[in-house]
């Protein structure tokens, strides 16, 4: 639960003239502005009897910290005065952004041959999700990246993908191994009896297209995590 949160009177019109953050990162560039004053950047503008800076300061309280709203729906943003459906979605969109940004590696392609190592990849990206969503990483020969698609996102409850669309996926991208994953956003990870079965289709689809079924990782959060691992390899539990 976020803390109380007092609000001056107006922190944009207290600050200096050259000191506003738009004038700052004119100056100096974005790196010297704090997490309040870049996302007051993105708002633009604040309400009546609230600055766009005291406005960015609440959004930031209310999600613990300027990482906790990557996983904020429109309708979280639009809970507060002056942020309408247009700007609400376009925070949406940048937080997807930074969300996709986090996920992809720079330099060599990561080698993904081993549970802890799939989790630790696919972690910027599942963390904060509402719902389930399931991926598809595809591999070359060395059991390195290609690339990785989301190929359903579901409910709450459920997003589990048909195998067509999985290997569909893995031979578009001349994969010789896939490694597939999914989310709880429950932060438990045990698999269910259906994560039990779409991994045994996806085994026997996997012997008929003759593309090896590396692991289908359930991506969860260590706290809830009875195991304090926060992922289950079906791989490690001798399913594949």
């Amino acid at each position: 639960m976020s803390q109380p949160f007092s609000y001056p009177e107006n922190r944009l019109r207290a600050t200096a003239l050259g000191e506003r953050p738009q004038e700052r990162m004119e100056r100096h560039g974005a790196a010297v502005l704090s997490d309040t004053e870049l996302l007051a950047m993105l708002l633009r503008s604040g309400t009546r009897g609230m600055d766009v800076i005291t406005l960015a300061a609440r959004l930031i309280n209310e999600g613990g910290s300027l990482a906790g709203l990557i996983g904020w729906r429109e309708e979280d943003f639009r809970r507060f005065k002056g942020i309408g459906r247009i700007k609400a979605l376009q925070l949406v969109a940048v937080m997807e952004l930074a969300r996709r940004v986090r996920s992809q590696p720079l330099g060599d392609s990561p080698l993904l041959n081993r549970p802890d190592l799939i989790r630790e990849f696919l972690q910027p990206t599942a963390q904060g999700l509402a719902v389930e969503k399931f991926w598809v990483l595809s591999l070359n020969r060395k059991n390195r990246l290609i690339r990785c698609t989301e190929v359903s996102s579901g409910t709450a409850t459920a997003a589990l993908a048909h195998p067509r669309e999985v290997f569909r996926e893995a031979m578009g991208a001349a994969a010789t191994a896939v490694v597939c994953a999914h989310n709880h956003p429950s932060g438990d990870p045990a698999p269910s009896a259906a994560d039990v079965q779409i991994t045994r289709l996806l085994r026997e689809a996997a012997r008929t297209v003759d593309i090896q079924l590396l692991d289908h990782v359930i991506l969860g959060r260590p706290e809830a995590d009875p195991a304090g691992r926060g992922y289950y390899s079906f791989r490690e539990a001798g399913v594949l």
